[in-house]
């Protein structure tokens, strides 16, 4: 694929938009299913299970007040996208507000997090593989689900959102088949757990925060990661046939989707088997539906659980091919990573990202227990840096747009930047907390890490090509 490529590193950073040369291959149909695949993932399906048993009901509530900000940070996101829609997003808009600086970290750091992503979502697939074929080893599973899936992205956008489409039709269906399920069995008490499922198990064992509030809050550095990639709508900005009406739409059906999918699935899986019933490293899911004893159910529930993971590492090659191609367009990255594929796609910067992700192969052979703690600790904080990065462009493009320096959006956020600013807050927070916690500290002396290795590569870049460090007017798109 690589041998016929495109090449357009002839153009200097200044000549050319980021979105420039892509396929818009994207249909309302399947930007809809990515947003909505987005925000179902395995932070949902098998991290919930420790989270379960640290906070046991009051996670209903963390889901709850985590999708709130969620929504938020969103809403900011479509007000910027609606602006000017790039396909190198929220970096684009660090680099146009904050400075050069921020955007190449910003972008470097959003490759980073979904690198680590696609680890541990390799490590989820094959721990459900397990499920079925224990004597599988996890390394060899996670290596073959790795190969297929950077096949299928280097074919095409199109195949790529086709594939999305269908990976968030599996999940959403049968979440709202569990859903239903559940509900029948509190209703009609069929099933072996009819006779134990009440909505008083949300607070009969030692009440609704069975372990304090405090047990409570430090989960929300787990429902942050479960959270991440409903901002993939913004990288997918780029390549969408009509993004002022698709954007909207897949940001304004959040709330809904976090609703129904996260409060409302936790609220009937806990309600069917008492919250006592399940433990970290098992998918609660999968252990509900053991519990109802359907026949098959489980190993259903758990080819679900499978697609959940293997949609989120489909999507991690998608966005960091486009995140590479980003900064090779701004000088911030190696010029090769700006070709094009002959089917468009940032092949190279797919390869690299690849090659990266396989860390977590290796750390499915080394510590199959713990790979997946180790990386989802890392991608949630680099899933909050970028998060504060959008909220702080949307405040700086508010300030601009009163004073009247830039032109309004098309979908403006409620409450102009108010929101923002607790969303920023909350973010903070959520960093305290990960500090506080001894098991996730870890992630913060690696961000330290990162940080630094940047600044030493930001002030390489610097020295050998200086015009990277100056603002430059944005190029705007006309869209709709």
């Amino acid at each position: 694929m690589t041998s016929a490529q495109v090449d357009e590193t002839d153009k200097t950073p200044e000549d050319k938009t980021p979105e420039e040369g892509y396929e818009r291959g994207l249909g309302s149909r399947q930007v809809q299913m990515i947003a909505i695949g987005g925000a179902v993932g395995v932070g949902l399906f098998l991290g919930a299970g420790a989270n379960i048993a640290k906070a046991g009901p009051s996670l209903i509530f963390m889901y709850a007040l985590a999708g709130v900000i969620i929504f938020f940070i969103m809403r900011a996101l479509g007000e910027l996208l609606l602006y000017r829609p790039v396909s190198g997003s929220f970096a684009e808009y660090s680099r146009e507000f904050l400075g050069p600086f921020f955007g190449y970290f910003t972008a470097w750091t959003y490759w980073l997090m979904w690198v680590v992503t696609g680890m541990a979502e390799l490590t989820a697939a094959a721990i459900y593989v397990n499920y079925w074929f224990p004597a599988v080893s996890q390394w060899v599973t996670a290596l073959a689900f790795l190969v297929i899936l950077f096949v299928a992205n280097l074919i095409s956008v199109k195949l790529f959102g086709e594939i999305e489409f269908w990976f968030s039709m599996v999940k959403v269906t049968a979440l709202i088949g569990m859903i239903v399920i559940g509900l029948g069995v509190l209703t009609f008490g069929f099933s072996s757990a009819g006779d134990t499922a009440s909505v008083a198990n949300l607070w009969q064992f030692d009440g609704f925060f069975p372990k304090g509030i405090g047990s409570s809050l430090m989960t929300l550095q787990g429902v942050m990661f479960a959270y991440l990639a409903v901002e993939l709508v913004g990288v997918t900005a780029g390549e969408s046939e009509n993004p002022e009406k698709t954007l909207p739409k897949a940001i304004n059906t959040l709330p809904w989707r976090i609703a129904l999918f996260y409060v409302g699935a936790l609220t009937v899986i806990l309600c069917v088997v008492k919250w006592t019933e399940f433990a970290p490293g098992v998918s609660p899911f999968v252990e509900a539906f053991a519990k109802i004893g359907i026949p098959a159910g489980a190993g259903i529930v758990n080819f679900v659980v499978l697609t959940a993971a293997l949609s989120s590492c489909n999507s991690g090659m998608y966005s960091t091919g486009r995140m590479l191609r980003t900064l090779a367009d701004n000088g911030e990255a190696p010029k090769v990573f700006s070709k094009l594929s002959a089917s468009k796609t940032p092949a190279t910067g797919i390869t690299i990202s690849v090659a990266f992700m396989g860390i977590g192969v290796v750390l499915n052979y080394v510590v199959p227990e713990k790979a997946f703690g180790y990386v989802t600790s890392v991608a949630t904080a680099a899933g909050i840096w970028t998060w504060l990065m959008i909220l702080v462009s949307h405040v700086l493009y508010r300030r601009a747009v009163d004073a009247g320096r830039l032109p309004a959006s098309s979908f403006p956020a409620p409450g102009g930047a108010k929101f923002s600013y607790v969303a920023i807050a909350f973010l903070l927070f959520v960093t305290g907390l990960i500090a506080y916690d001894p098991d996730s500290r870890i992630c913060l002396y690696v961000m330290a890490g990162w940080t630094i290795a940047l600044a030493a590569g930001w002030f390489a870049l610097k020295s050998r090509n200086p015009q990277i460090t100056e603002r430059r007017n944005p190029e705007f798109e006309k869209v709709g």
